[in-house]
């Protein structure tokens, strides 16, 4: 049985989410702050977390972001914003996926049991291959480094993540909405500019710093990577 940690001070939400989760067959705990949830994050060790953006004590972001430094258990985070720069500092701190408030229940159980078996499907990938080596470029997934010439690259965990899954496929071209369902684990089509983001976020990082490019447009399709010295 999954356990899930709603992290919600808005309890007419987190209690209709716990009757909805346990429904499905979760076993469901509650912190109505930020600094109870980031406790029972830390002790209680849930299989997937729901955070909320807007708590009191701690921020969502801060939770998300201490959780991070001790575990990668996957975090949906809800807001009442739906504005890209918070998906994206969301995103960034660590966060798997993102939903808008007010959300339908059927989507967030969608994305929870997407995002729980993405989770799994990873772990097993990453058993039989966890380092990819385009020229000089390396990535290491179970060290979660990325290298060129030796030289370390710091990366956020979604550009990582990111970088990952269009290293893993070189030479083929991925689409926006690939991207988001592999990465972000969105199960729509739609708000594609965040990958258009991150994908900016990665080239100045990684190919600007370098002086090689490695990941392509495809213009009307979605991006690739691959060593532009071998065409």
């Amino acid at each position: 049985m999954h356990k899930i940690l709603i992290v919600e001070d808005e309890m007419k939400i987190a209690r209709f989410t716990e009757l909805e989760l346990v429904h499905e067959g979760y076993e469901v705990a509650i912190a109505s702050d930020g600094r109870e949830g980031l406790e029972k994050a830390l002790s209680w060790k849930p299989d997937l977390i729901v955070l909320d953006l807007m708590l009191p004590g701690l921020s969502g972001i801060e939770v998300c972001r201490r959780v991070r430094m001790e575990s990668e258990v996957p975090i949906v985070m809800l807001t009442a914003k739906d504005d890209v720069s918070d998906k994206v500092m969301g995103l960034d701190m660590g966060a798997d996926d993102y939903m808008t408030k007010p959300f339908a229940i059927e989507e967030l159980l969608a994305r929870i049991r997407g995002t729980l078996k993405r989770r799994q499907r990873g772990e097993n990938k990453r058993v039989e291959t966890h380092r990819y080596v385009i020229g000089d470029l390396q990535l290491d997934t179970r060290a979660y480094t990325v290298t060129h010439r030796g030289e370390e690259i710091s990366l956020t965990k979604k550009e990582f993540d990111l970088l990952a899954y269009l290293m893993a496929h070189v030479g083929e071209v991925v689409t926006r909405d690939a991207l988001l369902d592999k990465v972000w684990g969105y199960s729509y089509a739609g708000d594609t500019n965040i990958v258009d983001v991150y994908v900016r976020y990665l080239r100045t990082k990684v190919d600007e710093r370098v002086g090689v490019k490695y990941v392509h447009t495809v213009r009307g399709v979605g991006y690739m990577v691959k060593d532009e010295r071998k065409g």
